[in-house]
């Protein structure tokens, strides 16, 4: 009895998260895609955190559908919900590492020749990098729904009692390849955004300090906005650090009953979702103009 309170609990919690985080991608979607129509163009940054936008709106969508189908084991083919919820998951993980990527290398001074090339070349990468995650998302998934396919087919065979051994032998070395894959695919950018994130931190930690020391002549405001910076970045760091143990942990299938616990661990990782999101939308001067309206519209109805 308590555990079917607490599922109903954290099943409205769960919602109350899907609405605010559609919100906020579609919120990101509408003034970015309103600017891109009115002008031709949109800054790399944009075009990044639009693509992001996108992705986490069909990825809440996706989650919600194949949720509650499988808990409340509707008729229809909720697993298709579930291919789409891992596509729109990698691929909002690489565009993560991507904003984290082109952030370091924007802001970072060095003076080596490649850094310096890199440094040039990448706003013109960012539409070619945005298609190379697209690109991996999309392999990554067709794995995982061959994958599932043919392991269904291994389940059904397994009516016939002949070399059904090697039948489970085989399903169990696809459900740890493609755990293997899922873990992979995922790791990669993750590690691609710790190390751009850490380095960046890393950098500012030391511009400040030597702005501190040697006493120049710059405003107090400049300082307080290369500390504004780091905390940022702290809690980005933070945020999405927790985010990928989370989905990790999911993968995993470790630490805790799934079923019991189902809808408390989704709320937990969109929960870190939606602040993302929020810290996303205030750190782009566009989406905190339109946040600073329509609360100033709000205040004044």
């Amino acid at each position: 009895m308590i555990t079917s309170q607490l599922s109903v609990f954290f099943m409205l919690i769960y919602m109350l998260e899907f609405l605010t985080i559609t919100g906020q991608s579609s919120l990101i979607v509408i003034v970015l895609g309103r600017e891109w129509v009115q002008t031709q163009r949109l800054p790399p940054v944009d075009m990044i955190l639009t693509s992001l936008g996108i992705c986490r709106f069909c990825q809440l969508w996706s989650s919600m559908l194949h949720n509650f189908g499988s808990h409340f084991h509707l008729n229809y083919n909720f697993w298709c919900f579930g291919i789409i919820w891992q596509f729109t998951n990698i691929l909002s993980f690489w565009l993560t590492s991507l904003l984290a990527v082109f952030y370091c290398v924007k802001v970072s001074f060095f003076s080596h020749p490649i850094f310096l090339w890199m440094k040039w070349r990448i706003v013109r990468w960012v539409p070619q990098l945005l298609l190379g995650s697209l690109l991996v998302s999309c392999v990554s998934t067709i794995f995982s729904a061959t994958s599932y396919y043919i392991i269904i087919q291994f389940i059904s065979m397994k009516d016939f009692p002949r070399n059904s051994t090697m039948l489970e032998r085989l399903e169990a070395f696809l459900w740890d390849f493609s755990t293997l894959r899922k873990v992979v695919v995922l790791v990669i950018p993750f590690l691609l955004f710790l190390a751009s994130t850490v380095l960046l931190m890393a950098l500012l930690s030391r511009h400040l300090k030597q702005m501190k020391d040697l006493h120049t002549g710059r405003p107090i405001s400049s300082r307080e906005a290369h500390s504004a910076a780091l905390r940022s970045l702290g809690i980005f760091l933070i945020l999405f650090t927790f985010y990928f143990l989370t989905v990790l942990v999911s993968i995993l299938d470790v630490l805790f009953n799934k079923e019991s616990w189902f809808w408390a661990w989704e709320a937990i990782i969109y929960a870190l979702v939606s602040i993302h999101s929020t810290l996303l939308m205030l750190s782009s001067a566009k989406l905190k103009r339109v946040l600073k309206a329509r609360f100033w519209s709000l205040e004044a109805a």
